[in-house]
């Protein structure tokens, strides 16, 4: 396993890498394509707000980003930049890069039912501070998700699901307990205490490679929540 030493001299290496893929990007500005924001070059804060006026686009239904082009994906074919790591969940109806009108090596995305953070999520979105070197991480819950909605038949009809259903929902359980009696539909409330817990945990419970970025400033996590029926996303914990 790579040290931290490593990984960092990685993001050196890839550093100097985009340089040149830089070049690539201007080739492609020249064309009439839009090129992706410089990523290392974004605030916390500046990253938020490029998606915050994605999806106000993406609700006016206006064009999404041209930057999924062939020269973009030409562009990008040595090197990425993302601005944000992305954790959100695996319903088909919830995909970031349209919700944001995003396009390729833009966001870095990890998915899975619940929007939990194992391991194998865990190192992931280290990956993409340490080595990518993305200033924002956004975790997003959803409305009327199905895997926290199985968290709380668990909790409150003793449910028990097949396969390997039950031990994923298990870390959403607790977010589940936390809720259960506050005024409100108990999913959509659990949603967002899952949302938060994980965003906490991020924030405060993690590496070095995290820890040291997120006390500079360099770093921010927040949460979000996203309404199916409106299509806005609500970014209701900024830390």
């Amino acid at each position: 396993m790579a040290t931290r030493r490593q990984l960092i001299g990685g993001a050196s290496a890839i550093g100097a890498a985009a340089l040149m893929g830089g070049c690539s990007g201007l080739s492609a500005a020249t064309q009439g394509v839009a090129t992706a924001p410089p990523g290392r070059d974004l605030t916390p804060d500046q990253a938020l707000q490029l998606l915050i006026d994605g999806n106000e686009r993406f609700l006016s239904g206006a064009a999404v980003s041209e930057l999924s082009s062939a020269q973009r994906r030409l562009a990008l074919a040595q090197t990425q930049e993302p601005f944000a790591a992305y954790v959100t969940c695996s319903d088909s109806r919830v995909p970031p890069e349209v919700l944001f009108g995003r396009g390729l090596g833009e966001l870095f995305i990890i998915r899975n039912a619940g929007n939990t953070v194992d391991t194998v999520a865990l190192g992931s979105i280290e990956y993409a501070v340490a080595v990518l070197g993305v200033p924002l991480i956004v975790v997003m819950g959803h409305e009327r998700c199905g895997a926290v909605a199985a968290a709380t038949q668990v909790v409150t009809e003793n449910a028990t699901f097949p396969g390997a259903i039950g031990p994923m929902i298990q870390p959403i359980i607790p977010s589940v307990l936390k809720v259960r009696g506050e005024p409100g539909d108990l999913v959509d409330n659990a949603v967002r205490q899952n949302v938060r817990d994980v965003a906490t945990r991020l924030r405060t419970q993690t590496d070095p490679l995290m820890q040291e970025p997120l006390r500079a400033g360099r770093l921010k996590v927040v949460g979000a929540y996203y309404d199916l029926d409106t299509g806005r996303v609500d970014f209701f914990d900024r830390g």
